[in-house]
């Protein structure tokens, strides 16, 4: 009887995340349902696993208050009804044609202003062409993978590529092997000088001669950043303060 009062007490101390039933607010009607089911099955994956809520919310509304506003009165409202504080919430306005990324509660940490940023890098593509599951699904995975970075840390520095690691230990590697095939094999005492008869030979003249010149012209591309960029964190008008940046696309 004991052992069950105290097994009932610990599973009762234990606190475990548990993500919202609603992840996607498509009041653009922007979405199918096909793609609805899915990005919530996305969702609510990614959700459990950082204990945070992924959210994907859209408006066609032109009169509404800048995306900012929207999403920090849209984020109060919904952190009251839900009882958590720790999301990660994409805006959008097809309207204005304005989107805002935005890390609240552990995630205004984990996803900071610089790795927002470099996922809106990702994702504006994917919004110019309106393909906007795919954009909430990229959000998703990325910010969820630089989430596992240590706080501070660019998740995109060369040194966490797979590619430059194995080529690193590639390259290691054959410098080993050359090391070892040079001091297994004998050495070369002959030279060139070896088969001179420097008694006999020497330099009658020197002479220069200009054969011909080429040069080559390519234009160099202006790089194109893929839309305005705006914003940066702030707080809501409930006082709860956030990671974030946008983008005009």
């Amino acid at each position: 009887m004991i052992c069950l009062v105290l097994l009932f007490i610990g599973i009762g101390g234990v606190t475990t995340f548990a993500a919202v039933d609603q992840h996607i607010y498509d009041e653009a009607n922007l979405l199918s349902e096909s793609e609805i089911t899915e990005l919530e099955a996305i969702a609510t994956e990614y959700s459990q696993k950082q204990n945070a809520d992924f959210l994907f919310l859209t408006t066609a509304d032109e009169q509404s208050p800048d995306i900012v506003t929207y999403m920090g009165d849209f984020f109060d409202e919904w952190a009251v009804q839900n009882n958590q504080e720790n999301a990660v919430l994409l805006t959008m306005n097809i309207a204005t044609r304005d989107v805002y990324l935005a890390g609240f509660g552990t995630a205004e940490t984990t996803l900071d202003d610089q790795r927002i940023n470099l996922v809106l890098d990702r994702i504006i593509a994917e919004m110019q062409n309106g393909d906007y599951a795919d954009a909430f699904r990229e959000t998703v995975t990325t910010s969820s993978r630089y989430m596992e970075f240590r706080p501070g840390v660019n998740p995109e520095n060369i040194f966490f590529k797979t590619w430059f690691q194995l080529g690193i230990a590639l390259i290691l590697g054959g410098i080993v092997v050359s090391f070892m095939l040079y001091n297994s094999a004998g050495r070369v005492t002959t030279t060139a000088s070896t088969y001179v008869d420097s008694d006999h030979t020497r330099v009658t003249g020197t002479r220069d001669q200009f054969r011909n010149k080429t040069v080559s012209r390519r234009k160099v591309p202006k790089k194109s950043s893929g839309g305005g960029g705006f914003g940066g964190g702030g707080s809501t008008g409930g006082g709860r303060s956030f990671s974030g940046g946008g983008r005009n696309f």
